[in-house]
């Protein structure tokens, strides 16, 4: 396995950050950590690559121990934390060269790897990091992740404030470097994300709800779902909230997923209901389960 996590814990005081996590990532993996904020996945990540040191439990990175090993891990791992750390009155190629002189290596070296990334940003080499786009420090920041050809590849919320464009470019970039064989840990709050991992573990308070494929995790949603819309949306929760056979009741962009509690939802009992609240075209409609919906039925 390229990590392995065994009953890992860890608390700030009071609060139990990470809450007896056990999980594998296997060799050339991209494997998703999806969960809100304050989950516990930075603390995760930290554990992982030697920044923190866990209350209980042991882990290992590509074969080494995180708390015997941890200069071995630092040199072959990649790590880009959530928040913009590069030196932001560097330059562009500054920066990538800094990094590169850390691992005792250098930008021609490892070329081939960054190549696709880089390109995209040489045309800002002589600016300063500080001054670029979010979508372009994103991408500077992976290729000084990624300039010392690291074995493991942990990315912490990578896509946070970035443009959707952006987001998908990065996804991308991420998928042509699972197939040089590098193995990727990726964390995200973004559930339509969870979809393009292999495998992902649905992390809440902490604790870990489920690990499986995107697939697995939401044939297991136990009931069909409804996307329903009227013409005040707001009002429309409220009143499927109040409806006696309500299951499950949750905004999702301009529809709302509504489940019943009945096997036998009849579409129509539900709109005289609406109509009784004084809706007006009323829209209701089965559509299929997402990561979204898994997740909030886990977490309840």
């Amino acid at each position: 396995m390229s990590i392995s996590l065994k009953h890992i814990s860890k608390s700030y005081g009071d609060l139990k950050a990470v809450d007896d996590i056990s999980f594998e990532v296997k060799e050339g993996e991209l494997f998703g950590l999806i969960g809100p904020d304050g989950a516990g996945k930075t603390t995760l990540f930290r554990i992982l690559t030697t920044l923190l040191i866990a209350d209980k439990g042991e882990a290992t990175v590509a074969g080494y121990d995180v708390v015997k090993d941890y200069i071995d891990i630092r040199n072959h791992v990649g790590y880009m934390p959530g928040r913009f750390s590069l030196y932001q009155d560097l330059t562009v190629e500054e920066n990538l060269e800094f990094f590169a002189t850390i691992f005792g290596t250098t930008i021609e070296e490892n070329y081939e790897l960054i190549e696709d990334i880089y390109i995209q940003i040489e045309p800002f080499k002589d600016r300063r990091a500080g001054k670029l786009s979010g979508g372009m420090k994103q991408k500077l920041a992976l290729c000084c992740a990624l300039i010392h050809k690291p074995k493991v590849l942990f990315l912490d919320e990578p896509t946070t404030g970035v443009d959707p464009v952006s987001r998908k470019e990065f996804w991308e970039m991420l998928k042509r470097l699972q197939q040089k064989g590098i193995t990727i840990l990726v964390s995200t709050p973004y559930m339509d994300e969870a979809a393009l991992c292999d495998r992902i573990a649905l992390i809440q308070d902490g604790k870990i709800l489920e690990i499986d494929t995107p697939k697995e995790i939401v044939k297991h949603y136990p009931k069909k779902i409804y996307d329903i819309r009227t013409d005040d949306m707001y009002k429309l929760i409220l009143n499927l909230k109040e409806y006696e056979y309500n299951y499950a009741v949750h905004p999702f962009g301009e529809f709302v997923h509504y489940t019943d509690k009945r096997d036998s939802f009849d579409p129509d009992e539900l709109i005289q209901f609406l109509e009784s609240k004084k809706q007006k075209n009323i829209i209701i409609q089965q559509t299929e389960t997402t990561i979204e919906d898994a997740f909030m039925e886990l977490a309840k």
